[in-house]
């Protein structure tokens, strides 16, 4: 039997998995001292202030943390002048400050596991965090070179952070969240993604791949298909939260080989108050049936290995594991 790594190479190698990757399973989260020190919001915490000036909100009972925009919460009140507004937080800490963490990434069988530093937010997520969502699509066409300068700025943090994060834990992957879309669309057209972000993750995933990272997975849990070209130049190997609205088997036929794809269960269809175990198995089979062994990790398409309902993550794994049984013998 394959182990857990092992199979998830298998299966975006195009080699000869043993089963269905079970959604996180071969991923060991391991995190960092800058997410420890800027404040994130809890369920149910309400306008908890990071350390770049962002305030965000959990209100319970919804999938995660987003940021409060009210006027007087936008950070960027002028794009033109976002050198006034926007001041990267530290990077480097103290031994002292890193030696949990390194602990937690040597604590890792790496023959089981891959050790994945969790990074977020990202590039795109961190514009519109910074200006507001409508102000940050704006200021694309209304101040590109504005919005070119603070990319810039951002990318060189997250350099600075990559840099440390390698230094210090040595990741086999990183897992990267940055959503790209709605359900249905991309937030900017492929022709403006390609002029603002690809030259950006391409010195981030590049930097990464060339420090000993095998995998970069990117959340984006959302409709991103004709962004595919994109992510295979930066040096995306699995794009993690694809959405039924992509069409995945198509996606699959085109580019399997080049990018895998993980997920094909939308979360909305099985993450809700009084969820069933019965609707959960019809969707995994289905997923699994139209996407079939090879490039494709069944997983809901929330970005991390939590549910918003309790054991809505786990009872989904347990539908994969069973399927995998039926589909593998």
């Amino acid at each position: 039997m394959l182990t857990k790594r092992q199979n998830l190479l298998e299966t975006i190698r195009g080699g000869k998995p043993d089963r269905f990757v079970q959604q996180y399973e071969a991923l060991e989260m391991v995190f960092n001292p800058i997410m420890m020190h800027s404040p994130v919001p809890q369920p149910g915490q309400l306008n908890v202030v990071n350390d770049w000036g962002v305030t965000n909100s959990w209100p319970a009972g919804t999938p995660g943390a987003f940021p409060v925009h009210t006027p007087d919460k936008i950070v960027v009140k002028d794009i033109t002048k976002w050198r006034e507004y926007v001041h990267a937080p530290n990077v480097k800490f103290s031994d002292e400050e890193w030696e949990p963490f390194i602990k937690q990434a040597e604590a890792v069988d790496r023959n089981e596991y891959f050790v994945t530093s969790f990074i977020a937010p990202g590039l795109f997520e961190h514009c519109h965090h910074l200006c507001e969502i409508q102000n940050a699509l704006i200021n694309f066409y209304e101040e590109p070179e504005c919005m070119h300068e603070l990319i810039d700025y951002l990318t060189e943090w997250e350099l600075a952070l990559a840099k440390e994060i390698c230094s210090h834990q040595k990741p086999d992957a990183i897992f990267h969240h940055d959503d790209w879309g709605s359900q249905t669309s991309t937030f900017i057209s492929p022709d403006m993604f390609n002029e603002f972000f690809l030259p950006a993750y391409k010195k981030i995933y590049g930097y990464y791949k060339e420090h000993g990272v095998e995998l970069i997975i990117h959340h984006s849990d959302s409709y991103a298909a004709t962004l595919v070209p994109d992510m295979i130049e930066m040096g995306i190997d699995i794009w993690q939260g694809v959405m039924t609205t992509n069409n995945i088997p198509e996606l699959i036929s085109k580019y399997g080989g080049k990018i895998s794809f993980m997920g094909g269960i939308d979360s909305a269809k099985i993450d809700y108050s009084g969820w069933s175990q019965d609707v959960i198995a019809k969707e995994v089979r289905r997923a699994c049936d139209e996407n079939g062994r090879l490039y494709f990790i069944p997983c809901a398409s929330q970005g991390l290995a939590i549910s918003t309902f309790p054991g809505v993550y786990e009872a989904t794994s347990e539908e994969i594991s069973k399927y995998s049984k039926e589909v593998f013998g």
